[in-house]
């Protein structure tokens, strides 16, 4: 399919809008607009949920859209990741561990797809749970400016510490699967 034709496809332009979304989202958090950058944040949430679903629907499946969705959703979280730190509102460790973990496994995930050794990069179950308990960590951040409550800051602070335990351990996980991948493709 010609790049204009996958660029128009109606999951990619979710993908595209998520993109768009994202300066202002960092704008309300910076100028401690939490209610607004909550509804971006859900707004680019839902966005996410769509995409999927309609290239499943639309037969759209493009390969832009196997790269440019999962670039979205990692530039959207890291870049909260790095706002919130810088707001006060995130610990710092946890936003380092987060990005070495990420940056370990595009380093690893380029290099043995720059030589040819290995193309095909799924993530782990773990990895989704990492993924989906950063997601939530990032909702009750948020939330917990909105409605500041005890319980809600308590069960924020868990997510956070629950985050900064599943990075690196997620990180070796991923490194074992290609130290074991790898290994076997070369004994084959």
């Amino acid at each position: 399919m010609p790049f204009l034709d996958q660029l128009r496809a109606a999951p990619n332009l979710l993908t595209l809008l998520r993109l768009f979304i994202l300066p202002f989202l960092v704008i309300e958090i910076l100028d401690a607009d939490y209610r607004l950058a909550f509804a971006l944040f859900a707004l680019a949430g839902i966005t996410d949920a769509l995409d999927g679903l309609l290239a499943r629907w639309l037969s759209q499946k493009t390969t832009l859209g196997l790269y440019l969705d999962p670039i979205a959703d990692k530039l959207l979280l890291s870049t909260l990741f790095i706002v919130l730190t810088h707001a006060g509102l995130i610990p710092r460790y946890v936003t380092v561990l987060v990005f070495s973990r990420d940056l370990g496994i595009l380093l690893i995930s380029s290099l043995l797809f720059a030589t040819g050794t290995l193309r095909d990069f799924r993530p782990s179950l773990l990895g989704k749970f990492n993924t989906l308990v950063q997601i939530f960590g990032l909702i009750a951040v948020l939330l917990a400016q909105l409605w500041p409550a005890s319980a809600l800051t308590a069960f924020t602070a868990g997510l956070l510490k629950l985050i900064a335990f599943l990075a690196p351990v997620s990180a070796a996980q991923y490194a074992w699967i290609v130290f074991r991948r790898v290994n076997s493709a070369a004994a084959d």
